[in-house]
């Protein structure tokens, strides 16, 4: 078992383009690979003691802060412009570990550059699951 840094967070966009995103070293990441959840409620049951389930569909989703370059790449108007655009790009997402995992998304919440520690806090999130390709 090897975890580790992210390398790289890969995007294919049908009109703004590729590009690539470097995640901060020695940050946690977070891989939810979406699909199918039951419903974690106490009360899923009948009068007769037996289980209710719910399944609902949920999102994929990978989080991690990446570099922000404010002089040369500015990946801050980057991520913005890929956030607003009505069409997905094809994600991957490449670890240390030599996984590689791919979804069709878009950036999701706020992005906040923070000009300090020159970093960005990335979530992009999908339909359908993130799947592990390598």
């Amino acid at each position: 078992m090897v975890g580790g840094d992210i390398i790289e967070v890969t995007y294919n966009h049908p009109t703004l383009g590729s590009g690539v995103f470097y995640p901060k070293s020695a940050e946690d990441s977070t891989f939810d690979p979406g699909g199918f959840r039951g419903s974690d409620d106490a009360n899923m049951v009948d009068g007769g003691g037996r289980n209710i389930r719910q399944l609902n569909q949920v999102r994929w989703s990978f989080e991690s802060p990446i570099a922000w370059d404010m002089n040369v790449t500015n990946e801050l108007a980057t991520v913005a412009a890929l956030s607003k655009s009505a069409e997905e790009a094809t994600w991957t997402f490449t670890s240390i570990n030599g996984t590689v995992w791919q979804g069709k998304g878009a950036p999701v919440g706020d992005i906040p550059g923070n000009g300090n520690q020159s970093t960005i806090p990335l979530k992009i999130s999908g339909g359908g699951e993130l799947k592990k390709i390598i």
